[in-house]
């Protein structure tokens, strides 16, 4: 049964008390934790985290042209067993802040450095069992270099027109969720812009 939540806002309630905690796997990009909980609610759960430094997602965009154009990535993720559209993406080092880390993972993945930076969202990808946070930041006054992928990243670009981009999502091409928030942020700001008629 749903319980409604009243007038008291979500932030101003107690969290879940951690009863016990222990790491049952720990890898080079994240650890997974099984632990016993007692839940705002008052009940005992057991949950198992996820964990994870959080990652960058950079939202490049190609501001010359008439209609803004998006760096995408076009390459194979084994986990969706599809080749995926995705904004450049990646993880923030262990002490690396979080501006540092996307201009080295643009950098890094497509060569592109940027003179203008600005993070627009932050948000959990799958708060239900992952603690990893996404921070997009909007990248702007591009200029081309070397990339310096990693040796296991086989990465295409494209700069993809800003409507082609919505068109994608919307039709299901792009179906990653961090490059689908970023698309339909730029299409929604595009669109404030605009002078009504």
């Amino acid at each position: 049964m749903v319980k409604s939540s009243g007038s008291k806002s979500p932030r101003s309630r107690n969290k879940a008390r951690v009863l016990s905690s222990r790491v049952v796997y720990r890898g080079p990009a994240f650890w997974v934790s099984f632990d016993q909980v007692l839940e705002p609610s008052g009940v005992r759960a057991r949950r198992d985290i996820v964990h994870h430094t959080g990652s960058v997602v950079i939202l490049a965009v190609e501001e010359s042209a008439r209609e803004p154009r998006i760096l995408l990535e076009h390459q194979y993720r084994h986990a969706a067993q599809a080749y995926m559209w995705e904004l450049p993406a990646g993880r923030i080092d262990a002490g690396e802040r979080e501006l540092a880390a996307a201009k080295r993972e643009l950098r890094e993945e497509t060569g592109y450095a940027a003179a203008r930076w600005r993070r627009i969202l932050r948000f959990y990808a799958s708060p239900g069992f992952v603690a990893e946070t996404m921070s997009i930041f909007l990248a702007t006054g591009l200029r081309p270099g070397t990339a310096q992928p990693e040796a296991d990243e086989v990465i295409e670009i494209h700069f993809v027109p800003l409507r082609e981009a919505v068109r994608m999502v919307m039709e299901g091409r792009i179906e990653d969720a961090k490059t689908i928030s970023g698309v339909l942020w730029l299409a929604q700001q595009s669109k404030a812009r605009k002078p009504h008629g």
